[in-house]
This record gives C-alpha cells, structure tokens and sequence, in this order.
C-alpha cells in the first residue's frame, strides 16, 4: 500500500487527517482511489504512521478517517549524513534517490575546489526544491517514515565537525587507514544510535590541500575503499550500503 507524508498541523479533530498539495492529484487521478479506501499515512514530523480510510474526495484535499496506528520500524539506528561534493549533470539526483532507499538520513550538497559545477543563487534554488521532491517520492516509495533533508548547498569549511561520533573521509589516495578498520573501532562504542558522516569528493577527487585540512578536525578518518578508484555517485552508494550493513539495519 503507498504511503504519503503529512505534516502534524494536517492532523485534525475526530482522528480526521487532510492531505493537500500534490498528492491529491496522484491519490485521485493515478492510483484513481475510492472513498472508503484505505491509505497508509505518515507524520513527517513525529514518523508516527497511520492506516486511514477516505471519507472525502474534494478538488483541494483528501479527508481520511484514522484506522488504526501503526507500528513501522524501517527507520535505522543509524544517523548516516552525506556531504556530498557537487557532481555534475544529473548524478546528485541518483544519489539523493538511492540513497534514499538506502536509509540515509541527511544529504548536503558540497562545494570543494574542484568543484566543476558553478550555479548561480536561483539555480541553487530550483536545484534544492527539485531534490527535495525526489527525496520525498524514494522515502514514499521505500517505506521510508521520514523524508531524508537535503540541505542547502554549502563550502567544505562550513562542516561543523563536532555533530558527529565519526566523519569518514574517502581519499583516492589514501593507502593505510581502510573503511574495515575504522568500522571495526566503530563497533566498539557503546551508544544507541551513531552519528556518523561521510565526505566525498566531486569528479576531480579532493585537492590535497582539503584533506591536510580536514584530517586535523576531530573525530575524522581519511580512509581508502581498495586498489580502484570509483566515481563519486558510486561511492556514495557503496558507503552508505556498507556502512547500512555494518553498523545499521541490513545486516
């Protein structure tokens, strides 16, 4: 059953939800649902699910009745946030899709030195809005009980490094420190849910100058993935899954 995002302020009295925007269209004209259906709903805000039945069909909004709450657990104790170095084309959309599904909770653009693409303000704009909603149709369509943020874009050296237990670095040139060991020490911390980051770099790899900078702030590991060198949507992919089965809940 497709589940749809509301926010709390669409929760209303007599256990009523309304859901507005978009999805009433695709309620009503592509899945081409009844009154008396039912749908699966989730709060945005609180990750609280909801099986609901249509009672109205309106131009502007659907009016559910809850059913019955519903127990989901398809959220992952792990906090996994990717800063992303700003690829070209249409990569950062396989990646915020992908990782997505992945279970990925935060995905922020970044701009690095060999940073290829330039946009300018309203671009960046159009860029956010387009990823946001791409975000939200990969949660919808993978069960997901939140929608992942998609952060504005911002530079390398606004990372603020405290927020988290371990930031991981992956440098094409790195060849002592592994992603296995760090996960290793990793396992050992005793703590309910990590926070954990990983910074990848744009098509060009990261300047050598960032990663003498960045090795300096706490909590951060430059580590190697092997002997190849993977493009950058390819990373983000086999991290997040790695670091998913790991220490996450694909295991």
């Amino acid at each position: 059953m497709p589940k749809f995002f509301i926010k709390s302020e669409n929760l209303k009295e007599n256990n009523e939800i309304w859901i507005t925007g978009n999805d009433v269209n695709h309620i009503k004209n592509v899945l081409r649902k009844k009154v008396d259906d039912l749908l699966n709903i989730c709060n945005s805000d609180t990750s609280k699910n909801y099986e609901a039945k249509i009672l109205k069909l309106l131009d502007d909004k659907i009016i559910c009745q809850i059913i019955l709450d519903k127990i989901s657990n398809s959220e992952s104790s792990l906090n996994l946030t990717i800063f992303q170095g700003l690829p070209k084309a249409d990569k950062m959309e396989l990646i915020i899709q992908k990782c997505t599904e992945l279970g990925v909770k935060e995905i922020v653009p970044t701009v690095m030195k060999r940073t290829v693409v330039k946009l300018k303000e309203k671009d960046k704009e159009n860029k956010i809005t387009r990823w946001r909603k791409i975000a939200e149709v990969a949660a919808k369509q993978s069960g997901r009980d939140i929608i992942p943020k998609i952060n504005n874009i911002i530079n390398l050296n606004q990372i603020d490094y405290s927020k988290y237990d371990k930031l991981l670095v992956l440098y094409e040139n790195e060849n002592k420190l592994s992603i296995k060991q760090v996960i290793n020490e990793l396992k050992l911390i005793e703590k309910e849910q990590l926070n954990i980051a990983i910074i990848i770099g744009p098509e060009g790899g990261f300047d050598e100058k960032e990663i003498e900078n960045i090795i300096n702030e706490p909590n951060v590991s430059v580590v190697t993935l092997g002997k190849r060198i993977l493009r950058t949507e390819t990373v983000a992919l086999v991290v997040s899954g790695i670091l998913m089965y790991e220490l996450g809940d694909l295991n």
